[in-house]
């Protein structure tokens, strides 16, 4: 019975993979082809060579995407192995599929900021859903990922950014038009702060040290009523000698001024440091996987 009853949770639990990768696939193509592609606008990556490439030859942008993957996929499959490959394969197969069907239709939009804009936005959604989903778009992330392997000094946001870059330079070249070029970056831009945005949320958070004569209270308050855990620092004061706990905690910027009440409530004599924290990596934040490739 519990047998069946795993069996039953992972099926269910692949289908709701591939449904929302699906789903994300669906939106890749909205925004590549009825408002990128159209208005001659490459976002960068392999969809936005398969847009240029599209320009000389009688073939399909989705089918030239898809072709142009292959030998990446084979790459990827040679060093990262199938586990890694196939839902990426389903995605290729998917976006090329959509992307052709709604080829067709032609641009929602001719007016080149709108189209920047808004199939900027659909395509970041759209891989983050895939990333949410634990699958890849291959491409650029599988070529960025094999190079990161080589060369781990170079941060994944450059080598993005580099391959992009010659992409959008390349679109000034075939298109002669700085305008449609300018109109690509801001379409890789918002691509990247949506996708960030959806994946991470907003990066501002607080760092905060709490030392104080009632500590179990309070990290129990902390835990309970913000749904946030602390994390307990042994300390010995330099002037008593007496052992303390230093609570260590990390919360989401909006929460700071809650925690600081609870710390108030508990203890009106608490030693409170609180500082700003960057970048932060784990369960709840960013994905240190994901982040570095």
């Amino acid at each position: 019975m519990e047998h069946v009853k795993t069996t039953t949770g992972k099926t269910v639990k692949m289908l709701k993979t591939y449904g929302m990768i699906t789903a994300a696939a669906f939106i890749y193509a909205v925004s590549i082809s009825l408002f990128l592609d159209p208005n001659d606008i490459a976002p960068g990556g392999i969809t936005g060579i398969a847009i240029l490439i599209n320009r000389f030859v009688a073939i399909p942008t989705g089918t030239l995407s898809l072709l142009l993957n292959i030998p990446i996929v084979i790459l990827g499959f040679w060093k990262f192995g199938w586990r890694f490959i196939c839902s990426t394969l389903y995605v290729l197969i998917l976006n090329a599929i959509f992307m052709n069907l709604l080829a067709p239709f032609g641009a929602v939009t001719t007016d080149l900021l709108i189209a920047s804009v808004l199939g900027g936005t659909l395509l970041g959604s759209a891989l983050a859903i895939v990333f949410k989903a634990g699958a890849t778009t291959g491409g650029a992330d599988i070529i960025v990922k094999v190079l990161r392997v080589k060369w781990k000094h170079i941060k994944t946001n450059v080598l993005f950014l580099a391959f992009d870059s010659m992409v959008i330079l390349a679109s000034w070249v075939v298109f002669r038009d700085l305008t449609v070029a300018f109109y690509a970056g801001v379409a890789v831009v918002i691509d990247s702060i949506v996708m960030d945005k959806i994946l991470y949320g907003s990066d501002e958070a607080k760092l905060i040290f709490i030392i104080s004569s009632k500590p179990d209270q309070m990290k129990q308050r902390i835990m309970d009523e913000l749904e946030i855990t602390t994390t307990i620092i042994p300390a010995i004061g330099a002037y008593t000698r007496e052992k303390k706990e230093i609570l260590m905690v990390v919360t989401r910027k909006q929460m700071a001024p809650r925690l600081e009440e609870i710390v108030k409530d508990e203890d009106r004599n608490a030693f409170m440091i609180i500082t700003s924290a960057n970048e932060i990596y784990g369960e709840g934040y960013k994905d240190i996987t994901r982040d570095k490739i």
